[in-house]
């Protein structure tokens, strides 16, 4: 094959591709001729045949021919080419895997238009905007507290896996309603506000030893009004009420309830009905003094 030439009607006899296709790469220089009849046609050696087969391979996997003229030209070897092809193929993956999960979404809750537009604003995130939109939101949640609170920061990460179920795609789009929530920043800075200044009564624990202690008042039928009830508020001893109503509102249990989701724990247990207990039974023992939740 050394020896022959070949026309670029030859070339794409040999290769399947058009001859227009064959004279733009010429002209672009991808494929340079060998030679010239004394018509001025082009003629291509072997080595031309095999450079071809290269740049449809090269082609095939979707590389653009810049990239190629790059490659051809030894500015940069093949696999560092198909490495970093490999990581946008990556990514374009998660993409769709992200879309597809949407559209099942969509369909599994007969989504209306807003919904619609909310799941493309989420999918239309690259990994790095959805990373800088939750560093911002824990920036803000945290922002009076020390390193000391640098575990509980990490606990309360969200992590979208590469390849989500349709339930997490949900629970993300539902967090990010959350995340630009400012009254639920405010909620959530407040809660570790009063930690970092420490408050009177309250302990790191305060929210689970009411849950440990009121769990069985709710398992008996106690009323969180009826004289059964001091008895357990009395075993809390000083209770921390303003951060009481903080902890019990909604919004930050739903905030764990999604993370959950998303970063495969266990459900977490409900606080709300103790702390709400806790709450109703306070501002029945002492009217005029606390609010009930």
């Amino acid at each position: 094959m050394g020896g022959m030439s070949y026309s670029i009607g030859d070339l794409a006899k040999r290769t399947g591709l058009t001859v227009k296709t064959i004279r733009f790469y010429s002209d672009r220089g991808l494929l340079p001729p060998t030679s010239r009849t004394t018509a001025g046609y082009r003629q291509y050696d072997g080595a031309a045949v095999a450079r071809l087969e290269l740049i449809r391979t090269l082609r095939d996997l979707g590389l653009d021919l810049a990239t190629i003229e790059r490659v051809l030209a030894r500015e940069v070897s093949v696999a560092e080419v198909a490495a970093a092809h490999v990581a946008a193929l990556d990514a374009q993956v998660r993409t769709l895997r992200l879309r597809r999960s949407v559209l099942a979404s969509v369909v599994r809750r007969g989504a209306d238009v807003d919904e619609v537009a909310a799941m493309h604003r989420f999918v239309a995130l690259s990994e790095a905007e959805r990373v800088a939109v939750v560093d911002e939101f824990l920036a803000a949640v945290f922002e009076s507290a020390g390193e000391s609170f640098a575990a509980a920061r990490r606990t309360m990460r969200p992590e979208l896996p590469d390849d989500p179920t349709t339930e997490q795609v949900e629970a993300w789009i539902e967090l990010l309603d959350l995340l630009a929530d400012d009254d639920f920043r405010a909620l959530l800075r407040r809660l570790v506000e009063h930690h970092t200044a420490e408050q009177p009564g309250l302990r790191p624990d305060v929210v689970a030893r009411i849950q440990q202690q009121i769990t069985p008042a709710l398992a008996l039928g106690v009323a969180p009004d009826s004289g059964e009830a001091a008895s357990y508020l009395a075993a809390l001893g000083d209770l921390p009420i303003d951060h009481l109503e903080l902890a019990a509102d909604a919004r930050r249990e739903r905030y764990f309830e999604l993370l959950a989701i998303l970063n495969g724990w266990p459900p977490p247990q409900s606080l709300a009905p103790a702390l709400h207990w806790t709450l109703t039974a306070l501002a029945s023992s002492r009217p005029g003094e606390y609010r009930a939740g």
